[in-house]
Parts: C-alpha cells; structure tokens; sequence
C-alpha cells in the first residue's frame, strides 16, 4: 500500500541530472530559531547573540548562524528530494556567501548533479543534489552538495 504522505514523483527514476527544481515554499528566519540553535550548539560567535557589538558593526545586526541557514535551505529542499531517502550520505563544499539576518525568507533551489546506482543496495540509488539558498532580493546565501541514498520505484513504490 503506496503511503498518501509520499509523492509519486521523488524516488530515484525520476531524478536527472541537470534538472533543476525550484522548492515551493520560503521560510523566514526568525530570532528565536537563531539564538536557541546558536545557544544550544555551544557557538560562541557573539556575531549571532550580542546586538550591542554588532550595531558597531558595517552589518548593524545579528547574523543568523550557517547552521540555522543551511538547515532551513535543505528543509525547504527535502519536500522534493528526501521524502524517499533511506540515507543522508554525505554533504560538501557548503558555503556561505551572504550573510543572512533575522526576518529574512529564505527560498531553496536544487539542480540534481548525478544519479548512480548504490554499489549495494539493488532497491536504491544515490543522487547528488547541488543545493542553494536565496533571500527575498533574489541573493545567494547558501550553496552546498548532498549526496542521498533513495529509494527506487520499481521496488518500494507499492509498498
């Protein structure tokens, strides 16, 4: 029995490489998530909590930390591309190029890079995604790869 929670259009065949996805939803950053995952991952950056110090700063207000902006980038981006996946297998080249404030929406976007087979899994594949993250002015503040292990559909699809 197919799960109603599942797409019909996110298992392993039907990603290619080149095409891009566009995820529909933005989601703004707000201070609670900042400070408290700030807070709770032990970052000690006062760039992200002390508003004092940085209204002497060029940027004049707190930076959302990278984790906070990667994270709601890939959440934003999971929809599409890990609702299937029995694996988070690897992340690199993460980066961010803009800095990224409280009340700002950010908006997720993903091109599939390749699709392989899993050397041992016959029921799953992996695909490399490049992710990437723009605020509401349409500027890059998060890029990265991600590598999932997804399930095929000829083998889970009516399950």
């Amino acid at each position: 029995m197919k799960s109603s929670l599942t797409g019909n259009d996110n298992y392993l065949e039907n990603f290619h490489p080149g095409a891009i996805h566009r995820h529909a939803r933005g989601k703004t950053v707000t201070e609670l998530e900042n400070v408290q995952i700030t807070n709770m991952v032990m970052n000690t950056a006062q760039s992200h909590f002390n508003e004092d110090i940085m209204t002497r700063d060029p940027r004049k207000h707190r930076l959302v930390y990278g984790g906070v902006t990667a994270s709601i980038a890939i959440g934003l981006a999971a929809e599409d591309t890990a609702e299937n996946a029995l694996a988070e297998l690897s992340m690199d080249k993460i980066r961010f190029p803009a800095s990224v404030f409280h009340g700002d929406t950010i908006y997720a976007f993903t091109e599939v890079l390749a699709v392989e087979d899993s050397p041992d899994r016959p029921d799953a594949g992996i695909v490399t995604f490049r992710h990437w993250g723009v605020n509401q002015n349409q500027i890059v503040v998060f890029e990265g790869e991600r590598r999932v292990l997804i399930k095929r559909g000829s083998h889970w699809q009516d399950k």
